[in-house]
């Protein structure tokens, strides 16, 4: 039996070259999703001893001024407070917990939700292990806030983000963002941070077009 493929975006919602690619990424869905899928999971950069204050990684600020001149976004005021306190601990489980809540209400919506959990914290300065931070984003993009906080407090998004960890480690994913054309057991690797739309459009075309002439 035949699987459509799909773009599988692996990120974590603490990676600021993530949020440096979701403009573009923003751009390359919109020009892509009536033809293929585009499906969201979170890989787990800051877990186990590395779930540390934001402060005890001192390349963050070196690395956002990067970001920016490259990709443009704006990194937000009150992220910036948070950073030049150094004692928020950055927990990459908790924020993945965060979007499986909303991703479990409608999947064809992931990487809408995961752009909204970005700005939540790199333009807003929220904590993403705050359940109040996805009850916000539930109630402004037309989920349901009751069964967000739901899936939050009973474990059930937990146990959806430890099976996202587990998927990125299966396809040997180590950095983010990682973008992924899946094709059944086949996996073939998009660019990603820096990449021009119409390179990506056309990497992804070549990509299809391959498995058609492989059929």
């Amino acid at each position: 039996m035949s699987t459509q493929p799909y773009v599988l975006y692996v990120a974590d919602a603490y990676c600021g070259w993530c949020f440096g690619f979701g403009p573009r990424l923003k751009e390359f869905e919109a020009a892509n999703r009536d033809r293929i899928d585009f499906r969201v999971i979170s890989g787990g950069l800051f877990v186990g001893d590395r779930a540390q204050p934001i402060g005890q990684y001192p390349h963050i600020p070196d690395a956002n001024a990067r970001i920016a001149r490259l990709t443009g976004v704006r990194f937000g005021p009150a992220y910036n407070a948070i950073l030049e306190q150094g004692t928020f601990v950055l927990d990459s489980a908790a924020a993945a917990a965060g979007l499986a809540a909303l991703r479990a209400q409608d999947e064809q919506r992931g990487i809408e939700f995961f752009h909204q959990i970005q700005q939540e914290f790199y333009g807003e300065g929220r904590s993403l292990s705050d359940p109040e931070t996805y009850v916000r984003i539930a109630a402004a993009t037309g989920l349901d806030p009751d069964r967000t906080k739901q899936l939050l407090a009973s474990g059930d998004a937990a146990k959806l983000a430890q099976a996202d960890f587990a998927t990125a480690r299966r396809l040997g994913v180590t950095t983010y963002p990682t973008l992924l054309l899946i094709d059944g057991s086949k996996v073939h690797r998009l660019p990603a941070t820096g990449t021009a739309l119409e390179v990506l459009n056309r990497e992804l075309t070549q990509a299809l077009a391959a498995r058609q002439s492989a059929a």
